[in-house]
């Protein structure tokens, strides 16, 4: 065998991007977001490239129907510092779920995208709705 002959291709233009449904009724958050997570990344595909933005769009439904299981919903907790002195900001997941249950889906599937500007430029294909009805109809989504 020819060693040059062992390339790797990558596609560079004409990815097609499709419109997928997912409802997040009496789903676990955390297996529930791996799925969304790579279906954003784009890993269900086969000509996925890990440089390029070559995922679908995610409308997640029903968000404020997730579940944790165990005692997730008293014991886990999200920290964030403001940058200032003791500006230590800590939400617990209740708090955070009657406050908008969309956020703890966004934070869950945002924690398993890479860390640099891909990440940022992922996640602008999810899209979630505390319930069934979401505004993108006229882009023909399929149910997942």
């Amino acid at each position: 065998m020819d060693p040059l002959s062992f390339k790797t291709l990558s596609k560079k233009k004409g990815i097609s991007k499709m419109w997928i449904i997912m409802d997040a009724k009496n789903q676990y958050l955390g297996r529930f977001s791996s799925q969304v997570a790579s279906i954003i990344r784009g890993k269900h595909k086969s000509d996925f490239s890990p440089h390029m933005d070559c995922g679908d769009h995610v409308i997640v439904i029903n968000s404020n129907k997730i579940k944790l299981s165990g005692k997730k919903w008293n014991k886990k907790k999200y920290i964030r510092h403001t940058g200032f002195p003791g500006g230590k900001k800590i939400i617990s997941v209740k708090n955070l779920f009657q406050k908008d249950s969309r956020k703890l889906i966004f934070k869950a599937v945002k924690g398993m995208l890479p860390k640099n500007r891909l990440g940022r430029k992922i996640i602008k294909n999810l899209h979630v709705y505390h319930e069934e009805k979401h505004k993108h109809q006229s882009q023909n989504p399929i149910k997942k």
